[in-house]
């Protein structure tokens, strides 16, 4: 729980800023007693999204038949479309849980890509492949097509592990022609046009990814969970306990779940929303869609910051009547950004406070930003706890790890202790525990090693003659 003005650092402020900064840190307050509502309805919406198609929470099958043993082998190509850039990687798995070699290659995505069009994005992707496969001297034999594996980070629905229909774009994408057509078969026709020796196996997301990758070499990985752009979670189900699956496999079937969680509550029943998370979401690419992301993804949380630290200055209590248009420019400020202003020296962050918004900025006006810092950050991570403590609940799990991956879990200091705190509250664990019996690792790389390794296990079932959910 974000600790009160009074209890951090002394502020000499005057008392029309101090009442607006303590109004906006209550705002940002949740609570263990609201986390717990959260998560009830969180589990709520999963159920949902297992029973039947087109539910607030996707709950995409993925045709990822369990988790991996560990002794999968072989070499491996994989691209990853992310939200910023597309990487691409070569991977040979050795097996044992043997370190893995990978090469790797990234390519900044040309933001005009991220509007545009379908063959610009199909054009762009098909280009960096050839350079990738030229540099790495991956030979054009089109009777030994190394298997390609495409993680693709978005909602997408899969009849078959080699099979992905786009949903919605997330991330700020917005992309003409992809949208209700097979990202997969888009790829597929690209390769095959321009004769690139590759041949796509499956399409992964990075969520689902994260966690066979992690389970490769870590068996006591229960979830995978994104804290990065966007937010998601992918476990394991049983076929069974999904009854909008129709299959032919038995009902104690192991299947990788992508839950697209970043969509809960977009009917606003139970997320405290504040003003400025309104603001957001109307002024998003798509309105009224991923709720949750939009109060806990690292897309938006400097944006948070910088409409909280807007409206301060807009009522006259900060910077002075200073010109900051740059305060002005939304997305101006990203999460490092955040994560700098809360956690370097007071002095650095002023710093980086005038440079960024080019203006002069007080010690005090720093300590200002930094508690919005904090207390914006602190309720990110307390709302991620709650997608992974309904899939414990749901799922009567108590113990393991949670791998996670994404640039808030990984470069914000703070995140994994906050969240960590979170979980404790709402699954009522022991003030007094030694150790937390779920605990956040990090996820080994969903996109690059998790593709390959699913990769693996998809062409391992087809040598043993299941082909079940591959289109091939």
């Amino acid at each position: 729980m974000a600790k009160g003005l009074e209890t951090s650092e002394s502020i000499q402020l005057p008392p029309e800023l101090r009442s607006k900064l303590i109004d906006i840190e209550n705002q940002f307050n949740v609570s263990t007693e609201k986390l717990k509502q959260i998560t009830q309805q969180f589990e709520k919406e999963l159920r949902e999204g297992l029973e039947k198609e087109g539910s607030n929470i996707a709950m995409n099958v993925t045709w990822v038949l369990g988790l991996p043993s560990g002794d999968e082998i072989g070499e491996y190509v994989t691209i990853d479309l992310g939200g910023t850039n597309l990487r691409m990687c070569r991977v040979a798995l050795r097996g044992q849980r043997e370190e893995i070699d990978i090469k790797q290659h990234v390519y900044r995505l040309p933001p005009a890509i991220k509007t545009g069009d379908s063959r610009q994005l199909w054009n762009f992707i098909a280009d960096s492949l050839d350079e990738f496969i030229k540099s790495h001297q991956i030979i054009a034999n089109r009777d030994d097509r190394l298997p390609l594996g495409f993680c693709f980070s978005y909602p997408a629905s899969q009849d078959a592990i080699d099979h992905g229909i786009l949903k919605t774009w997330t991330k700020g994408f917005d992309i003409d022609g992809v949208e209700g057509e097979d990202a997969a078969a888009q790829l597929k026709d690209v390769l095959a046009e321009r004769g690139l020796p590759l041949e796509l196996v499956a399409l992964v997301n990075d969520t689902t990814g994260a966690m066979v990758a992690s389970a490769y070499k870590d068996p006591d990985t229960i979830i995978g969970a994104i804290f990065g752009t966007g937010c998601n979670a992918a476990y394991v189900e049983n076929v069974g306990s999904i009854p909008k699956l129709k299959t032919t496999l038995p009902p104690d079937t192991p299947m990788a779940i992508n839950c697209e969680y970043g969509a809960f509550d977009n009917a606003h029943r139970v997320l405290p929303r504040t003003k400025y998370d309104v603001s957001i979401d109307k002024d998003s690419p798509r309105p009224g869609e991923q709720a949750f992301e939009k109060m806990s993804a690292g897309l938006y949380l400097g944006e948070i910051f910088r409409l909280t630290a807007l409206d301060l200055y807009e009522s006259g209590l900060i910077f002075d009547r200073q010109g900051a248009a740059k305060l002005r420019e939304p997305y101006k400020l990203d999460t490092g950004f955040l994560s700098g202003i809360e956690n370097d020296p007071l002095e650095t962050s002023q710093t980086r406070l005038e440079e960024c918004l080019n203006i002069k900025v007080t010690l005090d006006e720093t300590r200002v930003a930094r508690r919005l810092a904090e207390v914006i950050a602190a309720r990110g991570a307390r709302l991620c706890s709650c997608g992974v403590a309904a899939i414990c609940r749901m799922k009567g799990i108590t113990s393991g790890h949670v791998a996670a991956d994404g640039t808030v879990a990984n470069k914000h200091p703070k995140f994994k202790q906050r969240w960590a705190e979170a979980l404790g509250e709402i699954l009522d664990w022991p003030e007094d525990r030694e150790e937390d019996p779920i605990i956040i690792t990090n996820a080994e790389d969903g996109s690059g090693i998790g593709a390959a390794v699913i990769s693996a296990m998809t062409l391992y079932r087809i040598h043993g003659g299941n082909t079940v959910g591959i289109q091939g």
